[in-house]
């Protein structure tokens, strides 16, 4: 796996000229970072990430992950998240690829695999790389080289790296984003219900109506999904909009204001609990640095 390795971190250098860089092929983006002193927050999306060179560490809920070139990292659904680019040697640099999880693609493939059905299990985690995920992998990013052949070559690259997905250890969660009937999507429908409204008081029992699920099994898939409950997803919602908007210039109290918050002493204490210092802080670093926030790469 060694070469394979070497010819990937080759061609993700070569074609990513920042920090982020979207690609031709459809739902695939590469990473190219430093180590980060300090967390960096945002949502994750239905993904698998694949750590080329370096390392990473994330928070979601009370879930502690780490992974590298020897794993890969697959969420399911969206989950707030918090993370930090660790090098695994002294001023080596982060390489990554991800793949957006798309449900119709999945549908395709699960239409000639056999994957067996799922039990209730969390909707992300890191796994083992096999070599014949990297050579999938390889196969797609050879292609940011001839253009001309990703019409036809893509899709079949993206079929096999899907394959073996499904096949690996969290193959029948990947299948549940493929089924409208699934635990997965139920909790899905809630969680897209507390997005759509994070600034708005929680109400548990529209979000079960919502999922189709009662109060209590809503709460119980839920925290198994994404390790934290409706409450707690809605409260990481909150606090990273207003993070985001405080480093762009908002004033802190009107940042709390604008995701919820009724009480400022409760949207402090809150925030720092979360970022580990408290919001005053980072606006004073934002007036002094003009420093922005950064997504959540892969």
């Amino acid at each position: 796996m060694h070469d394979t390795l070497t010819e990937l971190r080759g061609i993700v250098s070569r074609h990513t000229p920042g920090r982020y860089q979207s690609t031709v092929l459809p739902r695939v983006a590469l990473y190219k970072d430093r180590a980060a002193p300090q967390p960096v927050s945002g949502v994750y999306q239905p993904m698998m990430a694949l750590i080329l060179s370096g390392a990473k560490e994330i928070a979601i809920g009370d879930r502690r992950l780490r992974y590298d070139p020897a794993s890969y990292f697959i969420a399911t659904v969206e989950l707030p998240a918090s993370g930090c680019v660790k090098p695994d040697q002294p001023n080596e640099q982060y390489l990554a690829v991800s793949l957006d999880l798309d449900s119709d693609q999945l549908a395709s493939v699960l239409s000639e695999a056999d994957v067996s059905l799922p039990t209730a299990e969390p909707a992300f985690a890191v796994n083992p790389v096999t070599s014949e995920l990297l050579d999938a992998w390889l196969r797609l990013l050879r292609l940011l080289d001839a253009p001309k052949d990703i019409a036809v070559l893509a899709p079949l690259c993206e079929r096999e790296i899907l394959y073996r997905l499904l096949q690996g250890p969290q193959g029948a969660i990947v299948r549940q984003i493929a089924r409208a009937d699934s635990r997965l999507s139920q909790v899905r429908r809630a969680i897209a219900l507390i997005r759509d409204q994070f600034d708005r008081p929680l109400r548990v029992e529209a979000l079960a109506d919502v999922a189709g699920m009662s109060p209590a099994s809503l709460h119980r898939h839920f925290r198994t999904a994404t390790a934290m409950s409706p409450l707690q997803y809605q409260k990481s919602l909150r606090l990273q909009e207003a993070r985001r908007l405080i480093l762009a210039g908002r004033d802190v109290a009107a940042a709390g204001f604008a995701v919820g918050y009724e009480s400022a002493s409760q949207f402090s204490r809150e925030y720092a609990r979360l970022f580990g210092s408290p919001p005053s802080r980072d606006a004073k670093s934002t007036k002094l640095t003009g420093e922005s926030n950064r997504a959540l790469a892969a």
